[in-house]
């Protein structure tokens, strides 16, 4: 992923308002970030916890989202849909996005399960014990960052679809 300045992060929203892009808090260490090992830039907002980005390159171009949890916890361990990882380390909740354009003027939003803090990009990189002798794990790992680059470039092209 390309480094993202504050400025970058801020005018890559498609599913807010201008005021709303405004007022998104803008995680303060994104010149510490190891943007090689991103697929996407996912936070919360530490003053909305109910509220979540994440921004992804979309044909070579930032293109930021605005999330909102779900208020009521899943039933059951759900699996994460992005980074697919049955063996997740942490809590995997439900997020709706509105859509762009007129549909999300008119209410239409798009939910999924993901994992609470974004940790799809180091989920996928962790080297899995092998399955079976010859299995090649780093292929495996290089498959699973794959699908994560399809599930992410998906969800925000459906999202951005007029629908």
């Amino acid at each position: 992923m390309i480094a993202l300045t504050e400025s970058t992060l801020r005018t890559s929203f498609v599913n807010v308002s201008l005021r709303e892009s405004k007022a998104i808090v803008v995680p303060p260490d994104l010149a510490d970030r190891d943007w090689d090992r991103l697929d996407y830039l996912g936070w919360r907002d530490p003053k909305s916890p109910f509220l979540g980005f994440v921004v992804a390159e979309i044909d070579s171009v930032p293109v930021g989202l605005q999330l909102r949890q779900a208020e009521q916890p899943t039933r059951s361990r759900p699996q994460c849909s992005w980074c697919s990882d049955v063996t997740l380390p942490n809590d995997v909740v439900f997020f709706s996005a509105r859509r762009t354009g007129r549909a999300g003027k008119s209410g239409n939003s798009v939910g999924t399960l993901l994992c609470a803090g974004f940790e799809c990009s180091a989920n996928v990189r962790r080297l899995d014990p092998p399955a079976y002798l010859g299995h090649d794990a780093a292929a495996a790992r290089d498959r699973r960052i794959e699908s994560l680059r399809a599930h992410v470039d998906g969800f925000f092209r459906d999202l951005m679809s007029e629908a």
